[in-house]
């Protein structure tokens, strides 16, 4: 009797045992817990933040704010209850996960029907605020934000077009009627070159559309690393025999364009030359004849024509002969 009862003693305190261990657990400093009791949650009366959602689906989406416990611990729980524990860590996914198949890009028709690969990784992390939609909401949140996050990127790539708008046809003038472009904007007007030239620009659209991830899913997109777009190695391949054309065009133009620079700034100098040749002739004229006024108006006539007497001699010195004329008839001098 005695062994029988030490045995069922023996057993209840291993279950005891058992169950107290169970019902202590911790929480790391990159975990966060929700504990529910029978499958059911304890909520809270605030509401969670409003998602930046628009129409039925701010209504379809607004889920409850649950008790979230805090790292630390230990921890006591029931039998009963059960502990979720979720990591709040930033993480990075490829953008060709998928739990469904094995890819190792993704494929989408650029508006030019041309289907490129693209590749590429996403930071996310679980929102503390929104734990609800991401624990209760849906099976497999990151598969949906994957599947979200993807329909938008292909729908953006099949629209894309150049913020900037120009090509070479399309060029903008100058002031002076002349046609601008450069390198950059000879490239412009196929889908695959302006989708490469503006992958900062996608990555930022990807961004905010993907804002609404936190209130569909409970997980906040950190940001979006697009870092390749390839098409097919054919066209590939036609894309850089059309790029190297282009900026053949380009860099004639700019050679054209600084030729003809040069000579405007030549002939430019050229006229500048001439007329400071021309002032340099003209300047002792001028000169000459402020001085012949000057002596006329403070000497008179008379002292005018001593002046120009006296400035006629040393020509007299050079000259080989001389002529005087007078009113009444003209006379041979001699020689000087």
């Amino acid at each position: 009797m005695s062994l029988i009862l030490g045995g069922l003693l023996g057993m209840f305190a291993y279950v005891v045992v058992r169950i107290l261990i169970g019902c202590l657990y911790t929480v790391r400093p990159d975990q966060r817990a929700v504990v529910t009791s029978f499958g059911a949650v304890q909520k809270l009366q605030e509401k969670s933040a409003p998602a930046p959602l628009t129409g039925d689906e701010r209504e379809r989406y607004e889920y409850p704010q649950v008790r979230v416990i805090g790292p630390g611990g230990p921890y006591f729980k029931l039998p009963w209850q059960k502990v979720h524990k979720v990591s709040v860590a930033t993480q990075s996914v490829d953008l060709s996960w998928d739990p469904t198949k094995s890819q190792d890009t993704i494929e989408a028709v650029t508006k030019d029907n041309l289907t490129t690969g693209v590749n590429g990784q996403i930071r996310y992390r679980v929102s503390e605020s929104n734990l609800y939609p991401y624990l209760f909401g849906v099976a497999s949140p990151l598969e949906h934000v994957m599947g979200y996050f993807v329909s938008v990127l292909r729908e953006r790539i099949a629209n894309f077009e150049d913020p900037k708008g120009q090509s070479l046809l399309e060029g903008s003038e100058l002031e002076d009627g002349s046609l601008q472009s450069s390198a950059a904007e000879l490239s412009e007007g196929v889908s695959i070159n302006d989708l490469r030239k503006n992958l900062p620009l996608l990555n930022q659209y990807m961004e905010e559309q993907c804002r609404s991830t936190t209130g569909r899913y409970g997980i906040e997109l950190d940001a979006a690393l697009i870092t390749e777009i390839d098409p097919p190695r054919e066209v590939d391949r036609a894309l850089s025999a059309i790029n190297s054309t282009r900026n053949q065009v380009a860099a004639d133009i700019s050679t054209a364009r600084a030729d003809a620079e040069q000579q405007i700034t030549m002939s430019a100098r050229a006229v500048e030359i001439a007329t400071n040749n021309a002032q340099a002739e003209v300047a002792p004229l001028r000169e000459l004849a402020t001085t012949l006024s000057t002596i006329k108006a403070e000497g008179g006539s008379e002292c005018l024509r001593a002046y120009l007497r006296n400035l006629k001699i040393p020509l007299y010195r050079r000259a080989g002969r001389v002529v005087q004329t007078d009113n009444n008839q003209s006379r041979a001098g001699g020689t000087a």
